[in-house]
């Protein structure tokens, strides 16, 4: 083969494996590392894309979302973060800041800014959904997010892809990869904490 061969052939591969990394990396005006490099790691985020997920919160709930009365993690206790929703997060030590027994959804949706279609995001609580009514919803309706944990998820329609009752909790915690601190964070679900040995 000749030397022009090899060297166009060189400059192809370069030009598509550039082109493919253009094409999957996001940017995170915070400078938090992207949920999308994390995805790579492990699998179990159900290709759930964090990269513009507001961590900290300002510590409103919904009016008519009710404080769990016997929660396993009572508010002011610690408790050690299973759950890997944005990197830093699993094993974090966790500050239980509220505990609250409503019906939790992973859901889908395209966001109002435009954004790529997000898929599994977890979590969106049964009184962050507009006129959803009394009753939980099923795995295929539809109900609009009155909830802004993410860039561009306030009004956008979800469709409900699971369900569960249990009891959620707005928890503080520092990043275990910097150290960054965030507060009010919504929200993790009983199952993905454990007791501090």
């Amino acid at each position: 083969m000749s030397k022009f061969k090899i060297t166009l052939l060189s400059l192809l591969a370069v030009m598509v494996l550039s082109a493919c990394s253009e094409d999957t990396e996001e940017t995170n005006p915070e400078g938090a590392d992207t949920e999308e490099e994390m995805e790579t790691e492990s699998e179990s985020h159900d290709e759930m894309d964090h990269s513009d997920m507001n961590m900290s919160g300002s510590g409103e709930v919904p009016e008519d979302l009710e404080e769990a009365e016997n929660p396993t993690y009572e508010v002011g206790s610690q408790a050690i973060i299973e759950a890997d929703h944005m990197e830093g997060m699993s094993g974090a030590e966790a500050t239980i800041v509220g505990a609250y027994d409503t019906t939790v959804y992973t859901v889908s949706y395209t966001p109002t800014n435009g954004g790529e279609r997000v898929t599994d995001h977890k979590w969106v609580i049964h009184e962050e959904l507009e006129d959803a009514g009394e009753e939980p919803l099923e795995p295929g309706d539809e109900a609009t997010i009155n909830a802004d944990h993410m860039e561009g998820m306030d009004g956008a329609t979800a469709e409900i892809d699971s369900a569960k009752e249990t009891t959620v909790y707005m928890v503080d915690f520092a990043l275990t990869t910097t150290g960054e601190e965030v507060t009010n964070h919504k929200w993790v679900t009983e199952d993905e904490l454990s007791a501090i040995e």
